[in-house]
């Protein structure tokens, strides 16, 4: 990413295990381009739902479960540069993918002195809608998103993607956070259907690794990459979508 401040933004394997020292969780703590934990409205978010907290978990829960549901899940709003992943341009928009969503969080971790960096896998997901399967042609989701953040001596990651209106939509499991243990995507729904598998780990990074995630996502996705910021077409409703495939128009995972 041009313009990050950081000296370099290497990725970290996600079960690797280390001793920090202050020095290195230094730049997990630092603000970036994106991770603005220093923007005046990223802050005063922050502080609003971590008000009251006692300890570095509690607060780091409390911000889980704001970015998780108080910020809607949305693929198709979909940028892949820095305006378009700053974590003040989540706040004011209301809506994000998982990437954004992660950048948000981990930004709001960092405003309250909880060491953070942003994890990334390859996953295949079965359960989209018909648009977003068209114009990924696949259904691998590729540079996924998530948090991870450190706490009482060792690293737990966080996935905030899915809030929980769309969860109940879905009939999926909503994904719970205490500060403790790992929250990664389940692999089966609430009814038994497969869900989510997590196929590849990418690392963990101090900062987005936005020229991975375009080379990625212009080889692998030519059709959504030719849209750009255009996205999927102005009448591209998430929620519509969804709504409609689980409905009984269509059934979640499969074709029209």
């Amino acid at each position: 990413m041009k313009g990050n401040p950081m000296e370099e933004n290497t990725p970290v394997a996600a079960n690797e295990m280390t001793v920090e020292t202050e020095a290195s969780l230094a730049k997990y703590l630092a603000a970036t381009p994106t991770i603005e934990s220093g923007h005046p409205e990223v802050a005063a978010f922050a502080a609003r739902h971590a008000a009251g907290a006692g300890d570095p978990v509690e607060k780091a829960v409390r911000l889980y479960y704001a970015v998780r549901d108080g910020i809607r899940y949305n693929p198709y709003a979909f940028f892949l540069s820095v305006d378009g992943l700053k974590a003040s341009q989540t706040l004011r928009a209301g809506q994000a993918w998982c990437v954004p969503k992660a950048i948000l969080l981990a930004a709001c971790c960092r405003a309250h002195g909880i060491p953070a960096r942003l994890g990334y896998a390859d996953i295949r997901n079965h359960l989209s809608t018909a648009r977003m399967r068209e114009a990924m042609r696949t259904d691998i989701f590729y540079w996924h998103g998530y948090t991870s953040l450190y706490l009482e001596g060792h690293w737990v990651r966080a996935t905030p993607a899915f809030n929980i209106e769309l969860c109940r939509k879905f009939n999926l499991l909503p994904l719970e956070f205490d500060g403790r243990a790992d929250s990664l995507f389940h692999p089966f729904d609430a009814v038994g259907n497969r869900h989510m598998e997590y196929l590849h780990y990418r690392g963990e990074y101090a900062d987005v690794p936005l020229d991975g995630l375009i080379a990625t996502f212009r080889d692998l996705y030519p059709e959504l990459w030719r849209t750009g910021e255009a996205g999927l077409g102005k009448d591209a409703d998430f929620d519509r979508d969804v709504d409609a495939e689980t409905t009984g128009a269509v059934a979640p995972g499969q074709k029209r």
